[in-house]
């Protein structure tokens, strides 16, 4: 089973990713120099992972950039694809209080892909 992490930058979230434990979370900013290749090993792994039975996926960005966007819709479709063969997928989308441009955008993914979110709020000075 695929397991791998990735610290955070001042530009890339920190990923956490144990598909043995079906766990992916990703935290921070997103506006990397090459998006493709930096989000390219999370969908590899969850598209290659044989089986895979439950997937609890955490989301919690405080901003990401329109590359960031497509690269996090191409996961979910991916995603999505593992949920229709019958993988148990969870879905946590955090956002910050008052934050309505990052619940929209959860609410938008999950509408686009039929996905179950759940959204958490958060108040970021906690």
């Amino acid at each position: 089973m695929t397991t791998f992490s990735v610290s955070s930058t001042t530009h890339t979230p920190a990923v956490y990713c144990n598909l043995s434990k079906g766990i992916l979370a990703i935290k921070g900013r997103s506006s990397p120099e090459n998006t493709p290749a930096f989000y390219r090993p999370i969908k590899s792994a969850i598209s290659s992972e044989a089986d895979l039975k439950k997937l609890t996926v955490r989301i919690s960005l405080e901003y990401f950039n329109t590359s960031s966007s497509k690269c996090l819709y191409d996961i979910f479709k991916e995603i999505r694809v593992r949920q229709k063969s019958g993988t148990d997928v969870s879905i946590q989308w955090y956002y910050e209080e008052f934050d309505e441009d990052m619940l929209e955008a959860g609410e938008d993914y999950s509408d686009l892909l039929s996905l179950p979110f759940t959204f958490v709020e958060y108040c970021k000075d906690l």
